[in-house]
């Protein structure tokens, strides 16, 4: 990025204090413009709250398109807010930034806020800094109280079930590195889901009390799922065979690549669900009531870890998943 002669004061008077979706739940008493902001929940709900950074070189590709790049800071947030069952409300922006870019930054604002009003999410403070391009966003949103969704939820016998399909970001992001591979429409559209995901917030909101326990996919289902498993003290059991692939997955990918990234690519923000048998014709009714795609892949048993079985053969996935200090599965250099 180059210079634009902007001061932070003028960069967050000019991108960043606008007007935006009320937010979904509670009020704004002060936003941006002050120290801090001053918030009001709704009576009898409990406040949610996440954060994320993503960071140039490991989350995204220096030269990305900055519209991209401020939908996925939002979307990565969004989808920690669909998996506890919350209604978005607040954001706050923390910038680090090369230079103040005119260009890229009403790029990297539009990005955000197009995906902020879609959720009723209001930007409400945050931080410019002269630094390497980091993007860090907190969220918070609410939940009736007592009705988040945890992982910790999940019991012997439930259903295991995931929503949309998987490993559509992982072979957008091999897409993105290569871009003369972006030559068909299957193509494009792997592209499209890794830059611009759709974070299910309706539907997280509609299984509350009908999912016993819920997780977002973002580090790769191999890892999640290992990770819900472990919260509720149970095992998993899948079978590979039954995981939701997309046609453009399987037009450009061979079988075996393609079970790969949909166990270890990471950044689908699909989310995977603990449902009891009783529950599932409610489940069903949620997923067409906010027009999602859901699958039943296994169930979870008495015992610890995952098992993972292929044509009824034990089955062994290539990655394990994302791990920003372990030999990270979707990490690259540029």
């Amino acid at each position: 990025m180059t210079g634009g002669g902007l001061g932070e004061f003028e960069l967050i008077r000019r991108y960043f204090a606008r007007a935006g979706a009320r937010p979904g739940a509670g009020s704004t008493i002060l936003g941006i413009g002050d120290d801090a902001a001053v918030l009001r929940l709704p009576a009898g709900h409990d406040l949610v709250a996440a954060v994320d950074t993503i960071v140039a070189g490991r989350h995204f590709l220096r030269g990305s398109d900055p519209r991209s790049i401020g939908h996925r800071a939002l979307a990565v947030n969004l989808s920690d807010l669909a998996a506890m069952g919350a209604i978005p409300a607040w954001a706050t922006l923390a910038l680090t930034l090369p230079a103040a870019d005119p260009d890229w930054l009403e790029g990297f604002a539009a990005g955000f806020f197009d995906l902020a009003r879609e959720h009723g999410v209001e930007l409400v403070g945050g931080d410019t800094t002269a630094g390497p391009l980091a993007i860090s966003v907190q969220i918070l949103g609410a939940v009736p109280a007592g009705e988040g969704l945890r992982r910790s939820g999940a019991r012997p016998g439930d259903l295991i079930a995931v929503t949309g399909t998987l490993g559509d970001a992982g072979a957008g992001l091999e897409v993105a590195r290569s871009p003369q591979r972006a030559h068909d429409a299957h193509a494009r559209a792997l592209l499209r889901h890794y830059e611009f995901p759709a974070p299910r917030v309706a539907f997280g909101r509609a299984v509350r009390g009908i999912a016993s326990a819920a997780m977002d996919v973002s580090d790769g289902l191999a890892g999640d799922l290992a990770k819900l498993a472990a919260a509720s003290g149970v095992a998993a059991a899948v079978d590979v065979e039954r995981l939701p692939l997309s046609a453009a997955l399987r037009a450009t990918a061979s079988p075996d690549q393609a079970l790969d990234q949909a166990l270890g690519g990471g950044d689908d923000y699909e989310l995977v669900l603990a449902v009891a048998p009783a529950a599932a014709s409610r489940l069903a009714a949620a997923a067409a009531g906010t027009a999602t795609p859901v699958t039943v892949i296994g169930e979870f048993l008495a015992g610890e870890g995952v098992r993972w079985t292929r044509g009824g053969r034990s089955y062994v996935p290539a990655r394990g998943g994302f791990d920003h200090f372990a030999g990270a599965s979707t990490q690259f250099t540029d």
